[in-house]
């Protein structure tokens, strides 16, 4: 699946344009066309003026970001690139969903969720209800260091986590789309410490050798498609062992499947992808599940 078109969310704050031209790799790739989205929330606005929402207030915000997305679209115009911006006041999920409809963008980039842990626990995260409620994937952007630094060459070294669904499947064939971004994929599976029950070293060494070959025939997929790939075998729980391996090899973002989950489920005890989304220091990248909508 090759990667045209890109819906860029942002507050400003959180993704400003040292963060989009990160990702302007993605051009090798076939990006020619960026999406500027900002939403700016009736409710926050209302409470940080101590007052009841205000029209001028709407006015000037939104003018303040049209400035912005001007100043940007100016410079990805002469890259030859074509542009598109929104400016709403509504809620943020729900104006995503209403852009992604009206657009079909192949990436949606968002910053990393600010709800607190009671507030996700209740309502979910944001990255939980786009997934949830979308197709499209999802790159959750990070800065990698807390003076915010813009990691300058996203793609140059990621992280592919695997668990052999058919989420994982589909998540092959996206990264066979970025094959001309891509630097080096280090793959990875992870089996729990509950696969290794017997005390028989041969039994154990024997799931090692049956990832590492279902590792191998993937990397070798992928490397005739163009894509310079290594396999990993780790053991433990998935969210830790992911997060070490992400260390170990420097990866310079995570991909990962997510399934599907009833969303009280997902609220309550989350998932693995949910949370390294969520938590973890690295870009993440999610690949949605297969929805009926």
């Amino acid at each position: 699946m090759e990667i045209r078109k890109l819906l860029f969310v942002t507050k400003f704050e959180d993704l400003c344009y040292d963060a989009l031209k990160s990702l302007l790799a993605l051009r090798r790739a076939a990006l020619e066309h960026v999406v500027f989205l900002t939403v700016i929330e009736r409710d926050k606005v209302a409470m940080k003026r101590g007052v009841g929402y205000l029209k001028e207030e709407e006015v000037k915000l939104k003018e303040i970001a049209n400035i912005r997305f001007i100043d940007w679209a100016e410079n990805l115009f002469e890259m030859g690139m074509e542009v598109g911006a929104y400016m709403e006041v509504s809620s943020l999920i729900p104006e995503i969903l209403r852009v992604v409809k009206k657009e079909s963008p192949d990436l949606i980039v968002i910053g990393r969720s600010h709800k607190g842990p009671l507030e996700q626990l209740y309502a979910g995260s944001d990255v939980t209800e786009l997934i949830r409620r979308t197709k499209v994937p999802i790159l959750v952007f990070k800065h990698m260091m807390e003076d915010n630094i813009v990691p300058e060459k996203l793609f140059e070294r990621p992280l592919f986590a695997t668990n052999w669904s058919e989420t994982g499947k589909k998540t092959v064939e996206y990264i066979k789309g970025m094959k001309n971004v891509i630097g080096e994929l280090h793959i990875m599976h992870v089996v729990k410490d509950s696969a290794l029950k017997s005390p028989d070293t041969h039994e154990v060494q024997k799931v090692r050798k049956v990832e590492r070959k279902k590792l191998d025939e993937l990397c070798d997929e992928l490397e005739q498609d163009g894509i310079n790939a290594r396999g990993h075998v780790y053991v433990g729980d998935p969210q830790k062992e992911i997060e070490k391996a992400a260390k170990e090899y420097q990866a310079s973002m995570i991909i990962l499947g997510s399934s599907e989950k009833a969303a009280i489920l997902e609220r309550w005890v989350g998932s693995i992808s949910k949370n390294i989304a969520d938590k973890s220091i690295f870009p993440c990248l999610l690949i949605p599940g297969e929805k009926d909508f």
